[in-house]
């Protein structure tokens, strides 16, 4: 079986090498067999790691403990949802589920485009499949899961296996990874249609039509990563935080940093005809910084929960990254000409300007994170000596620019493109102004001395009625035209245009989000040591261990507290933080319990016994508005469905390009309203 899963790598390998040629020298000699045979091949590569990858998922599922990886990855006792999420919970799976997500993204491609984009398709699979030969190649010599265990040159196989990491058995991480996964691989598809119409020149904006939906989904995928992986942080490593500035945390963020300030800037190219060689920097960046954060993730030069153990594998992404970067650098140089921009920006107070600033201010939050990042292996490699930079660095750059980006996404609708007059802007921004500024002053006036918690809840406030203001003006301008109440006329107005509604959608979910972040300034925490009966008290909480229990079960040792909550002498919940020792990997873990409300959340970990074995040690923290951070990102991810879902005047646009004028004209439902605030 090991060897079946070695060669369907070896022959993915082998396939991937020969797409990329044969893509690329059949476009070139103009040779159309070669361009057939090298689509086909990508529907081989897929083929071939669908058979490697289920090869791997059946030797985890049933405990074959001769190939290296299960032994090291799995164990006898592992629940089976954790068995199948070691297929990515190791260095060489991983490297094997990233492959075949991307072969599975090229094959959609082919498929999709088999009729179109006929002129730069050719490229785009000598670009994913170019991709794909790095990472088979990885995976076929460096890396690969099917080494099997020996004792000389018989084949060996242990009792049972190490189990997979204890941090990792969480249902998150079932999800977090492959969601991951799907944002940093996904991006590989718009920047191969972007090199792509580079090689061939092609005219107009077509591989950002073709490609804004992929980036779009991408996008999501990213976003639902990173988010979950907040999430899980937050319940499973028992410090009560869901962000740390953790180098692999921060490689997450990069491309979604990146990503985010194309899906904006490409606005401008496809109104305006603006900023083409800026967002072919941005996407390119943004696939780069995925496999750089690849490479962080790997290579073991960081220390990191997140990371998978030092290996020389690093050395061959540092080639890869150096090959893509130079092929890049010198496509966007050497087409410069092709990349002129159409027209200039018309005024500072203009939409325009403000997607400037938005693009400037991301890239200059890029910059910090990946620069405090990199410091310390850059400190090192100078002076011998790591300097470690820790959340404070990061939190003293990047909430000013995070405020000014907050202030910037309310702004944005109140400018109308290409020039603003005075009086509009003073209209448009007289009461959400003036909101914000009384909500600053009352939070002052009431004791809120901490500046900045009282700024982004200001901000927040007048993004939040700059969108609303957007939603109910374009819903009563409906409603007088179609005799609609308020809320079907503002579904039908989101409808017509869900690439501007779905994205204030989303815009007022980071605003939710920030309300969330800002509740961090005022975090309360105790550690304290309890006897059973025993009490301690945090902010408004009363606390009382009434039990503590221990025990085991095949897979780990556990010792169990419940404790009881009061306010203001009512009992309120009763708390179960637990600590675990897990036998395959002899590590601890803790379950944390949460008491969870829109004002707060109650958070308790079990750190362990005391030294004499009478006392439980309790971790207490006391989270304010951290629930705002769940809830607005389910609002994004509700905003991003909208934005994907095709609006009626698209379809109105497409309809009159195939249906006689008359049969167009004969159905007034697709009839567009005018247009709010200059969009």
């Amino acid at each position: 079986m090991e060897n079946l899963g070695s060669l369907s790598i070896l022959l993915a390998f082998l396939l991937a090498a020969y797409a990329t040629l044969a893509s690329w020298i059949g476009e070139w000699k103009k040779r159309p067999f070669l361009v057939a045979s090298g689509e086909r091949a990508v529907y081989a590569v897929w083929a071939s790691l669908t058979l490697a990858s289920g090869i791997l998922v059946y030797a985890l599922m049933t405990n074959d403990f001769r190939l290296a990886y299960v032994a090291g990855h799995s164990n006898r006792d592992l629940p089976t949802l954790y068995k199948f999420a070691a297929w990515w919970g190791g260095q060489e799976g991983s490297l094997l589920f990233w492959s075949w997500i991307l072969a599975s993204y090229s094959a959609v491609v082919v498929f999709q485009n088999r009729r179109k984009h006929r002129r730069i398709l050719p490229y785009v699979i000598a670009m994913l499949m170019g991709t794909m030969t790095f990472f088979t190649l990885l995976t076929t010599f460096i890396a690969s899961p099917f080494e099997v265990l020996a004792v000389g040159k018989l084949i060996t196989a242990v009792p049972d296996g190490n189990g997979l990491n204890p941090i990792l058995q969480h249902p998150a991480m079932a999800i977090h990874p492959p969601f991951l996964y799907l944002g940093y691989v996904g991006f590989a598809v718009p920047f191969a249609f972007a090199m792509a119409s580079l090689i061939k020149r092609e005219p107009g904006e077509a591989w950002i039509h073709t490609t804004r939906r992929w980036t779009l989904v991408t996008w999501l995928f990213q976003s639902a990563g990173i988010l979950i992986g907040a999430g899980w942080a937050y319940e499973v490593l028992g410090w009560g935080g869901y962000w740390g500035w953790d180098p692999v945390e921060n490689a997450s963020l990069l491309p979604w940093i990146t990503g985010t300030a194309f899906l904006h800037s490409v606005m401008m190219q496809e109104k305006k005809g603006m900023m083409k060689v800026w967002n072919m920097v941005l996407i390119s960046a943004t696939f780069l910084l995925c496999i750089f954060g690849t490479f962080l993730t790997r290579s073991g030069i960081i220390s990191s929960v997140h990371s998978f153990a030092q290996s020389p594998i690093g050395n061959w992404f540092i080639g890869f990254l150096a090959l893509a970067i130079a092929l890049t650098i010198y496509l966007i140089l050497d087409r410069m000409d092709f990349l002129r921009t159409e027209s200039r920006m018309d005024s500072v107070l203009s939409r325009e300007s403000s997607f400037l600033f938005n693009n400037l201010l991301l890239l200059a939050s890029c910059f910090a994170v990946l620069w405090g990042t990199l410091f310390p292996v850059i400190s090192e490699a100078v002076t011998g000596e790591k300097i470690s930079v820790d959340a404070p660095f990061f939190n003293r750059v990047m909430v000013p620019i995070g405020l000014f980006l907050l202030l910037l996404t309310g702004m944005g609708p109140l400018f109308a493109w290409r020039r603003t007059s005075m009086e509009s802007l003073k209209r448009n921004f007289m009461w959400p102004g003036v909101a914000a500024l009384a909500l600053i002053v009352t939070l002052v006036a009431l004791g809120m001395h901490h500046a900045y918690a009282a700024i982004s809840l200001g901000f927040c406030l007048f993004v939040a009625i700059v969108i609303i203001n957007e939603f109910v003006k374009g819903s009563l301008a409906l409603g007088k035209r179609t005799g609609q109440s308020i809320l079907p006329a503002m579904v039908e107005l989101t409808h017509r245009n869900t690439r501007r509604y779905g994205g204030y959608i989303v815009h007022m979910a980071i605003v939710i989000m920030f309300v969330g972040f800002t509740g961090s300034a005022f975090n309360k925490d105790a550690t304290v040591e309890v006897p059973m009966g025993g009490s301690f008290h945090l902010g408004g909480y009363d606390m009382r261990v009434r039990e503590l229990t221990h025990g085991e079960n095949p897979n780990y040792l556990w010792n169990h507290a419940k404790v009881d909550v009061y306010v203001n002498g009512k009992w309120q919940v009763t708390l179960e933080p637990e600590r675990r020792f897990y036998n395959a990997s002899r590590q601890n873990t803790s379950e944390v319990s949460i008491r969870r409300s829109v004002r707060e959340d109650l958070y308790l970990n079990f750190a362990g016994m005391s030294q004499d074995g009478e006392k439980a040690v309790i971790q207490a923290y006391v989270f304010p508005l951290v629930s705002w951070i769940w809830a607005g990102a389910w609002l994004l991810f509700f905003g991003t469905f909208v934005c994907l879902v095709p609006s009626k005047v698209d379809r109105q646009i497409a309809r009159t390009k195939l249906l006689p004028a008359e049969l167009v004209e004969a159905e007034p439902e697709f009839e567009a309203i005018p247009a709010q605030t200059g969009d």
